[in-house]
């Protein structure tokens, strides 16, 4: 496909990835198909160790697959540079962990405007988007706040918003809520979806939470190297 109006926002064909040791290799994805439009929001489900946040590094431009390709907005992303695919990266995808990796020594509020400072966003527009998208998710008054002094699901949402800073279109999140308690959890999972459905964004979601991946648009399943779609 070429790049394009109409072509899905992410999309994975026959891409596959091996891992080797020594001699022998492990097939970790073994032909991956996946087309994920805009607005819609996709829970990857599966048994621990069967590759998916393997999956989510492909897709996002972190790891090279051995066969196949990645195309972001129609674009095959197969012969881009490292320097090219890290601008990519930067401003196409927005990526949440189960550990926020929040840098200690910054505020919540300049957590948030780094990413976009280093986009070439200037500090005082920066500054103001921070504190509007901190403020939308209840953080209002934390924004001076260092990760240490917030709590985990606060720390998750900074660590949300802060994915969403750059407006990208396509959001990967890795077990979103998997450090969380199932009260705070719920609290985040709030915050992601409103956040996520308002931006029109496709999103992919890895989980072993079943109550957030029922929730959202669609549910596949990795086993085995391969994708398998759950009704």
């Amino acid at each position: 496909m070429s790049a394009g109006e109409g072509a899905p926002a992410l999309e994975l064909a026959g891409v596959r990835r091996v891992f080797r040791q020594g001699e022998v290799e492990l097939p970790v994805l073994n032909g991956i198909d996946l087309a994920l439009p805009s607005g819609e929001i996709v829970a990857l489900v599966g048994p621990s160790g069967a590759g998916k946040s393997t999956l989510l590094h492909v897709a996002g431009l972190l790891e090279r697959p051995d066969g196949g390709a990645v195309l972001i907005e129609g674009r095959d992303c197969g012969g881009l540079s490292d320097e090219h695919r890290t601008l990519l990266r930067r401003r196409a995808l927005g990526f949440v962990y189960q550990f926020h990796h929040l840098l200690p020594e910054f505020s919540a509020l300049e957590n948030v405007m780094l990413p976009q400072m280093i986009a070439g966003v200037e500090r005082g527009t920066a500054r103001d988007k921070a504190a509007s998208l901190l403020e939308r998710v209840g953080l209002g008054a934390r924004l001076t706040h260092r990760p240490a002094r917030l709590s985990g699901g606060e720390q998750q949402r900074v660590a949300i918003v802060r994915a969403l800073a750059n407006d990208p279109k396509i959001l990967l999140a890795d077990e979103p809520t998997g450090n969380l308690d199932h009260t705070t959890a719920a609290g985040v999972i709030e915050t992601l979806l409103e956040i996520v459905r308002a931006s029109g964004l496709a999103a992919l979601i890895a989980t072993h939470n079943l109550e957030l991946a029922r929730r959202l648009d669609r549910i596949v399943a990795l086993e085995d190297g391969r994708l398998c779609a759950v009704t």
